[in-house]
């Protein structure tokens, strides 16, 4: 049976993350270099970067900003901003499949113990802050409470992640449910 590209490509793009977080765990993200990833996974630096487009990306890489952006343009637009900010947060991850939950918790220990990465970690949050202070506006919310919203949500998301990555008896699910409970007063 003949392999599949993008069967082929998925596969690459699996080992290069296992290889890279084994790397990483072994020696450190700092210490560890593209060409090293890329010899551990058996392909080359240029094949690397057809699939990430830095090394950072392995570790911190989130798809999901149009998903929540989607999502919180579905909430009521009569509801306040930090309510509609965590029913769309919510409603997102209804949708989303459940990630591989060994390789994130391994992905976000690692950005969790390595300062470079926190500060690409920031760098996604603000991004994803923008997009949902600009739904939230676009929707008719005041910008100082949609940006107080979009804030408090991704720093409770977050909080809630890096707590996860660390205790191995939680589920992601469960962590991120707490999260959006603690911000929507239930908790």
């Amino acid at each position: 049976m003949q392999d599949t590209p993008r069967g082929r490509r998925g596969r690459t793009r699996a080992r290069l993350l296992e290889c890279a977080l084994d790397l990483f765990e072994q020696q450190g993200y700092e210490q560890t270099t593209v060409a090293q990833i890329a010899g551990a996974a058996g392909v080359t630096e240029m094949t690397f970067f057809r699939h990430f487009s830095a090394k950072d990306r392995l570790v911190v890489e989130d798809p999901y900003d149009p998903v929540i952006a989607d999502a919180v343009a579905a909430q009521p637009h009569t509801l306040a901003p930090l309510a509609r900010a965590v029913a769309g947060l919510r409603a997102a991850w209804g949708h989303l499949p459940e990630p591989e939950s060994d390789v994130v918790r391994r992905r976000v220990r690692i950005a969790a113990g390595t300062p470079s990465l926190r500060a690409a970690i920031a760098a996604n949050n603000a991004a994803t802050e923008q997009i949902l202070v600009d739904q939230l506006v676009a929707d008719g919310a005041d910008p100082r409470s949609a940006r107080v919203a979009a804030a408090a949500v991704l720093a409770g998301i977050t909080a809630a992640l890096l707590d996860w990555s660390q205790h191995d008896g939680l589920t992601l699910t469960g962590a991120v449910s707490a999260a959006l409970d603690t911000l929507d007063g239930a908790r």
